[in-house]
């Protein structure tokens, strides 16, 4: 096979899948895998793609997988979503003060709080985490304010900030857009909500990312922390050892 015809092979199954493992196609294409990373890299300097941990992902211009909007995630993955809230309120201890990012993972996380008659306080600027809250009326909430964000359904910027900063949390979980072992980056979209992330996780004694394992194969722009300054990954699934290796090395948890 002509290296032309193996790279548009690879793009194929990159529209199929939505990334490829380097050791997989070794073996598809019976090539050494110093090979296929030939390929990868020059498929992404003609930006048909983006090397990942393992293999390669679409460029986001190209992936379905995620949109920077909060409405268009929010019935996604439901049943993962619904087994990683499950493992963060078990975390969550009687008299906690808990901070719930913008995100849809933690709508989840905020309903499994109402199910668990958790005797929490719960604070969040996302305005669809206040409406759960609102209708339930017996867990404590506190609803951040500021300038509102439509694509994030939530409050950011300076004011949110400056309100977090008198806040001692008990523990925050955060939603990830993607995760980076390699490069040891946590990152999302929009910047105001990586600074409300990044307060977030300075003000908070226990830190936690709640995320799907496949956004470890996926980056975003903005970088607002790394696996060091974290306690723990939740996700619906082990990620492959290769992942957990390196996330051992920084010392991070893996609870899945």
């Amino acid at each position: 096979m002509f290296v032309e015809e193996r790279q548009q092979k690879i793009l194929e199954l990159l529209q199929e899948n939505q990334k490829v493992r380097v050791k997989e196609l070794s073996r598809m294409f019976e090539v050494t895998e110093d090979c296929i990373r030939k390929d990868l890299a020059s498929m992404e300097g003609r930006g048909l793609l983006k090397r990942a941990y393992g293999g390669a992902v679409l460029t986001e211009g190209m992936h379905p997988g995620h949109s920077n909007a909060v409405s268009s995630r929010k019935e996604k993955n439901l049943k993962e979503k619904q087994r990683i809230a499950k493992k963060a309120v078990k975390l969550i201890s009687d008299g906690d003060v808990v901070f719930l990012d913008t995100s849809t993972t933690n709508l989840e996380v905020a309903r499994e709080i109402i199910r668990s008659k958790r005797n929490v306080t719960v604070v969040s600027c996302m305005l669809d985490i206040a409406n759960l809250f609102a209708a339930d009326g017996n867990t404590g909430f506190i609803l951040l304010g500021g300038e509102f964000n439509r694509s994030q359904i939530g409050f950011l910027g300076s004011l949110t900030l400056s309100m977090m900063e008198n806040f001692r949390f008990d523990l925050c979980f955060m939603g990830v857009v993607g995760a980076d072992v390699k490069g040891n980056v946590v990152t999302t979209y929009v910047p105001e909500d990586g600074a409300m992330k990044q307060k977030a996780i300075s003000k908070s004694r226990r830190r936690y990312l709640v995320m799907e394992t496949k956004k470890f194969d996926f980056q975003a722009n903005y970088v607002f922390t790394d696996f060091t300054q974290v306690d723990g990954i939740i996700c619906e699934k082990e990620p492959q050892e290769e992942i957990r290796e390196v996330l051992r090395e920084y010392g991070t948890e893996i609870i899945a």
